[in-house]
């Protein structure tokens, strides 16, 4: 008799608690110090019984905000706002000056002065859209990041700096190389550590949960730099990408940038602490209350849509009598980017120039649009209440 014993598939990685997370330590080079990480390829164990607490509470907030969205009747047309939002914030992390307003403009109508920080936060939604839509015929991976990055990078600042490739240089932190609050690793340890940092994120067979897993790899991308610029936005955009490569997002709809922004210096100093203090721990505290407070800020914006969305159709649409389908045409334009002057409603609902003018007069009338005043160029209105939806506790909010 034949007895079939069953195969089970196990990790190569060891087993370690993250309470014991050792980040690295310091090698001299010529003339300063570099810091060298330790590889984060283990089945790490939750140790403390607050990390389960914030992840059990991390879970459930994406839960209510997946299925929220599948609630949203063409979502699709909110999330364009969303990535729009979360390129303007990152941005402004990495110095950025442009606001929400002046990103959603076509580039023709941007202020000269502004023109290098719209191109910045484009790339940025480039990037995101790219990645996104690679899934689907690659996995997060060495080429898709460097892929991305490209994509981030070209045609900007910092466009000299290897657009698409890891760096082959030092970079650091700081005015100087000398005095530099943070030294990233010597280039030579990239590609081994950025290996591990693939192995990590796509070992199947760790039971550690996919939310600490993203906290870990975020901050460890953060200590390689493995760019010569734009690691801080590709890092915060690996956040997405990998929770919906995982299945943890149906929808983009969560971005981690407006929470960083708003507590920057927390976000920087407890990644910081990883590395002088071997804290994982309180890193992926504070990285865990971003998802729970960014997921239930999601959610209401959807609320909030929504609210506004009925509200609109059912007492201030049927005002316009027979021009009420073209009035609901013109909101789902404005859904996705609400910001247009005739031209573009012209370009896009195929309209002669009197029927545009005069729609959007009439919108300006209903209190649905308002007109931009610092846009002398080409007169520009604004679909306001929809924009303070997403502005809404933001941290470049508009002074009042």
């Amino acid at each position: 008799m034949q007895i079939k014993i069953p195969i089970f598939a196990f990790s190569m990685a060891e087993s370690k608690n993250i309470s014991s997370f050792f980040a690295g330590h310091y090698e001299p080079q010529y003339q300063y110090k570099s810091f060298k990480p330790q590889p984060i390829h283990y089945d790490w164990a939750i140790d403390r019984p607050e990390l389960v607490a914030l992840l059990s509470d991390a879970d459930r907030a994406l839960g209510a905000l997946n299925a929220y969205s599948e609630l949203v009747p063409n979502v699709d047309f909110f999330i364009k706002m969303h990535i729009t939002k979360e390129a303007t914030t990152s941005s402004r992390i990495e110095g950025t000056q442009a606001n929400l307003e002046e990103a959603l403009v076509k580039e023709e109508d941007v202020n000269p002065e502004k023109k290098d920080d719209w191109e910045e936060v484009h790339n940025y939604i480039n990037a995101i859209n790219f990645s996104i839509e690679s899934l689907k015929r690659l996995p997060i991976s060495t080429r898709l990041i460097k892929e991305t990055h490209k994509v981030l990078m070209q045609g900007v600042r910092g466009e000299n700096k290897s657009p698409g490739e890891y760096r082959r240089s030092q970079n650091w932190i700081g005015a100087t190389l000398r005095d530099a609050i943070y030294v990233p690793p010597f280039y030579e340890e990239i590609e081994g550590l950025m290996s591990d940092f693939e192995n990590f994120l796509h070992d199947d067979q760790l039971h550690t949960p996919p939310l600490i897993r993203i906290g870990m790899l975020h901050y460890q991308f953060e200590t390689v730099h493995p760019f010569l610029d734009g690691n801080g936005r590709m890092g915060r955009l690996l956040i997405t990408l990998y929770l919906v490569s995982k299945g943890l997002l149906t929808k983009p709809a969560l971005y981690l940038s407006d929470f960083f922004e708003h507590h920057r210096s927390y976000y920087y100093d407890n990644l910081h602490r990883v590395r002088t203090h071997n804290d994982m721990t309180q890193w992926l505290k504070f990285f865990l209350v971003g998802i729970i407070e960014t997921a239930n800020s999601s959610v209401q914006t959807f609320k909030d849509i929504i609210a506004l969305k009925e509200r609109i159709e059912k007492e201030i649409l049927p005002k316009l009598g027979r021009r009420q389908h073209a009035g609901i045409k013109v909101l789902n334009i404005l859904y996705q980017t609400p910001i247009l002057n005739v031209k573009n409603l012209m370009e896009i609902n195929k309209m002669n120039y009197a029927t545009a003018n005069r729609l959007i007069n009439d919108l300006v009338n209903l209190k649905i649009l308002e007109e931009l005043p610092e846009f002398k160029r080409s007169r520009m209105f604004l679909f306001n209440d929809y924009l303070r939806i997403f502005m809404t506790n933001a941290s470049y909010r508009k002074e009042e």
